[in-house]
């Protein structure tokens, strides 16, 4: 089992409290501004993930954490009308995150956390190969072939790749857990379920520093479903978000 080591992070009335002023900036060119709803609403979830601390809630938290996630990188297709693949949206954000990131977070947390990293990218019931034909030999070489790939990686510093790699097999996870293709607090993944909840408790609370660092004035895009139940202003002509 891989060490987790352990890491200052802001609470979330700290992030909170370092995103205030830009929310009160924000809004005060038009209530509800789009990159502070999602913000807020990133928030809400993280929140609520806090409370699931014990190894069988961990399910929870990781659903609760990934909603979170989800929240930031959300994008709607305008000619569809309905959210674009999730896939596509979190690649873009993660590449986005990875550029504003001139301090070097997202770096030192994949440095820090190395162990787990390894651990998620060696897990191979975390790899799409493995489920393509899967049987207990072939997970053997899989789990192998992603802790040399994640070792080789690591050498080359290619943050990039671990980031987007991570997130995929946290992905996979998340994706058997919402769609009901695993069981709640089954004994078979709790050190998948553990180690996913515990890397996207970081990663999101790295994101929103970068967040509130250096992306208040980013455009974000066209967030899924904006509240409606105030008075509110039009965002790129047809949508509407109201005043948090």
């Amino acid at each position: 089992m891989a060490t987790i080591a352990t890491s200052t992070r802001l609470t979330i009335p700290e992030l909170r409290e370092r995103w205030l002023p830009h929310k009160e900036r924000l809004n005060a060119t038009g209530s509800g501004h789009p990159t502070a709803v999602r913000f807020h609403r990133a928030c809400s979830w993280l929140e609520e993930a806090e409370r699931y601390q014990t190894d069988d809630q961990t399910d929870h938290a990781l659903i609760f954490r990934w909603t979170a996630f989800n929240a930031l990188y959300g994008q709607w297709n305008l000619d569809r009308h309905e959210p674009l693949s999730d896939r596509q949206s979190w690649q873009v954000f993660l590449t986005r995150m990875r550029e504003l990131d001139t301090t070097g977070r997202i770096v030192s947390l994949l440095n820090e956390h190395r162990g787990l990293v390894q651990a998620i990218l060696g897990n191979p019931y975390l790899n799409d190969y493995f489920w393509q034909d899967p049987c207990c030999e072939k997970a053997g070489k899989t789990g192998r072939g992603g802790r040399n790939k994640a070792a080789g990686w690591y050498a080359q510093k290619d943050w990039s790749i671990i980031l987007e790699k991570v997130v995929d097999r946290i992905y996979l996870l998340r994706c058997q857990l919402v769609h009901g293709a695993a069981t709640l607090r089954s004994g078979l993944n709790r050190e998948a379920v553990r180690h996913s909840a515990t890397m996207t408790g970081m990663l999101l609370s790295t994101f929103l520093l970068v967040w509130i660092d250096h992306g208040a004035d980013e455009d974000w895009g066209i967030m899924c479903y904006p509240p409606v139940n105030q008075t509110a202003d039009k965002i790129s002509g047809r949508r509407r978000v109201e005043k948090i």
